[in-house]
């Protein structure tokens, strides 16, 4: 019996083929970047208001673009490989990561299986040189303030300021992060830039204290 997953891998497969949809068989892995970047974003407003149906459809689009990247790469020379070959190294890549549930190692706790992910992803990319390879530099400035300073604390570097107001609650740390923004724009300040340019730095002195 077919699958409603194996149907869409064959829908895919039929639009991309001659005598498909020409927008389709047109389409690369770099056109298709826009798409899948609207489609995350749609996604995550459909999680944040909760709506089943629209988490569904959301979910859908992104699954589409990731078969569609899979149909383009299974026809394109010197890519070859196709949803298959993707499902396969991401079974394997979880498994790998997983040791207390497939393999002897022990963990209770999320805290346990967070202290030795480290160690796995150091062994699945011994061409890292720093904790912040990897880290894709085109999130949102936010995500990648957070994100770096996550990683930047692994290596003792940290950035705290005694004046900064100490929230308990998201609501007061959002209504904040919003007056500075509005205070940003008040005196022509580009906020975005200003945090880039702030990670930029945090980054350099992540990599001083990785050389030291």
């Amino acid at each position: 019996m077919t699958s409603e997953l194996d149907s869409l891998i064959a829908t895919v497969a039929l639009l991309r083929a001659p005598g498909g949809c020409p927008w389709d068989a047109d389409q690369t892995h770099e056109s298709l970047v826009r798409y899948l970047v609207e489609e995350s974003h749609e996604l995550i407003d459909a999680i944040e208001a909760g709506d089943r149906a629209e988490m569904i459809e959301e979910l859908g689009d992104v699954l589409y673009q990731v078969l569609f990247h899979a149909d383009i790469a299974a026809h394109t020379a010197g890519e070859d490989f196709d949803i298959q070959d993707v499902a396969a190294h991401m079974n394997a890549k979880m498994i790998g990561r997983h040791p207390h549930v497939f393999g002897d190692r022990q963990a209770s706790t999320a805290e346990d299986v967070v202290a030795f992910w480290d160690d796995l992803k150091a062994e699945e990319k011994p061409h890292r040189t720093s904790v912040l390879d990897g880290v894709p530099q085109g999130m949102p400035a936010l995500a990648l303030a957070d994100k770096t300073l996550g990683k930047a604390a692994k290596v003792g570097v940290r950035r705290t300021d005694a004046n900064v107001d100490d929230f308990d609650d998201e609501s007061a740390l959002g209504a904040h992060l919003l007056a500075l923004v509005a205070n940003a724009r008040e005196k022509d300040l580009d906020p975005e830039r200003a945090l880039r340019a702030a990670i930029r730095a945090l980054g350099d002195d992540v990599r001083s204290a990785e050389s030291a």
